[in-house]
């Protein structure tokens, strides 16, 4: 009998393809197996009802040989994504009741292929944490907690991983603004894809930093992370950042055989990184030179400036994009003859404290005094940082380098330490800020029996590379996946 619980999505499709298995036998397994695993709190919501109705809809297509490329596939849904009719949250008081009357382009092109929603994702309130523990509906553990230690999944796309991670999901959407993706990916031990900047629509997608956003996959194995791009991905008119380019087919391109230029960037090696770290560095860089990859050190020398840029311009554009949760139209709203009581009420009620703490930086960088000295700075070194990379990739084809500077740390840890908090981003925020690809890979499991992902980064609108690069690891590293 075919093991349900750890099957991957490549996997999935092939079982469902030669009717090994109905997709309404597939969803019914995995809503039992959420609801079995509620500690984990990695949903908030479930589909239960609407995912089985589907599921028969797609058994009929299957049946008739009708079907699309993720035809019959339960995933989950990171709950920033608006979805039609289902409650869409975004992990805050401030819309606990929100309940849209569109889809995002990213969710719809996953239902037009096939896929079938089966839940919506815990994550940190609109976006803003680098552990899950800053959502309304309390934090997702992540599965490799043990001993009766709790440790966060990462942020701020906690639930989506820990659901994956955990096998109560076979694969999930995420969103990374500095990380969000990648770092919890790196904390339990899946894989997790940021696509460039532009590649897949942000319409219908609750905003945080609307200049480094993007959705992306997480997933299993690299395999799958290609299918669900190529099925998330492509041009979108409502969006006026998503770039028009032809259609790739990233996992047909998967199969083919590269010879890489890896750069591995001499700032990110400093005195005070993990010695652990350092080791599966190393042993990740052999592991290409055994693929006849070339190894060569690259100079990003702005680097040390792009966690202060990063906390400057995405607070000032959570600022302006949280304007609109006022109590007007939509979310809660606090009752008062005042409309200046009811504003105040009811976003002092509504927001959670790492949101109010990012929109008070945000505003006040962006204040008539300090705009100069804030913002307009960090935009210009955000130019250097883009160029630094630029500089680089004439150099390389993908830039190597850890993805977090330590595996998961334990629940409520850091939560009173906002510094701390935020140096969890210290490797994945640069990225953003250059909108490129890159993509969190599992190479091995620290001294706490804990798993440690790299992140490989490549040139804009080369996912193709990173995929490749990403597959070395995979395939060398020969991850244990199994928890504990």
């Amino acid at each position: 009998m075919t093991d349900l619980k750890n099957i991957n999505l490549e996997e999935c499709l092939e079982l469902l393809k030669r009717k090994k298995i109905s997709s309404k036998e597939l969803v019914s397994f995995y809503l039992k197996e959420a609801e079995s695993n509620k500690e984990l709190n990695a949903y908030i919501s479930l589909n239960s009802e609407n995912a089985i109705k589907s599921a028969e809809e797609s058994d009929k297509r299957i049946a008739s040989n009708t079907t699309r490329p993720l035809e019959g596939v339960p995933l989950a849904i990171k709950d920033l994504f608006c979805t039609k009719d289902v409650l869409t949250t975004a992990a805050s008081k401030m819309l606990n009741n929100f309940i849209p009357t569109y889809e995002s382009t990213v969710t719809q092109k996953l239902w037009d292929a096939g896929a079938i929603l089966l839940g919506k994702t815990n994550l940190d309130e609109f976006a803003m944490g680098s552990s899950n523990e800053t959502s309304f509906y309390g934090p997702s553990i992540n599965p490799w907690s043990k001993d009766r230690k709790k440790y966060v999944p990462g942020g701020s796309s906690g639930g989506s991983a820990s659901a994956v991670s955990g096998n109560i999901a076979i694969a999930a959407t995420g969103t990374d603004t500095g990380g969000s993706i990648r770092q919890p990916a790196s904390y339990c031990g899946i894989v997790g894809l940021k696509p460039t900047y532009g590649r897949c629509s942000r319409w219908g997608i609750v905003s945080f930093a609307s200049s480094l956003d993007q959705a992306g996959p997480m997933t299993k194995t690299v395999n799958d992370a290609a299918l669900m791009l190529d099925v998330m991905a492509g041009y979108d008119e409502k969006d006026s950042t998503s770039a028009n380019l032809e259609k790739i087919n990233f996992y047909k391109n998967l199969k083919k055989n590269k010879k890489l230029k890896i750069g591995i960037p001499k700032q990110y090696k400093n005195d005070q990184l993990n010695k652990e770290i350092i080791k599966f560095w190393e042993l990740g860089i052999d592991f290409f030179k055994k693929n006849n990859c070339e190894v060569i050190e690259i100079d990003l020398p702005h680097t040390e400036y792009a966690l202060a840029t990063y906390y400057i311009i995405s607070s000032a554009e959570a600022s302006s994009n949280l304007a609109r949760y006022d109590g007007i139209r939509y979310g809660l709203r606090k009752v008062s003859e005042d409309i200046n009581n009811l504003y105040e009420q009811t976003r002092s009620d509504g927001f959670g404290d790492e949101v109010k703490r990012r929109i008070m930086v945000g505003t006040y960088v962006l204040s008539a005094g300090y705009y100069d000295a804030y913002y307009l700075k960090a935009q210009k070194v955000r130019s250097k940082i883009i160029n630094d990379f630029n500089q680089a990739f004439k150099k390389v084809d993908v830039i190597f380098t850890p993805t977090a500077p330590s595996d998961a740390f334990e629940q409520g840890s850091k939560i009173d330490d906002p510094i701390q908090m935020y140096l969890n981003d210290v490797f994945t925020v640069p990225v953003s800020l250059a909108g490129l690809p890159a993509i969190s890979v599992p190479i091995g499991l620290s001294s706490n029996n804990l798993p440690l992902g790299f992140q490989i980064i490549g040139k804009r609108f080369d996912e193709d590379s990173v995929l490749s690069a990403a597959k070395i690891i995979e395939e060398n590293a020969n991850f244990k996946k199994e928890i504990g």
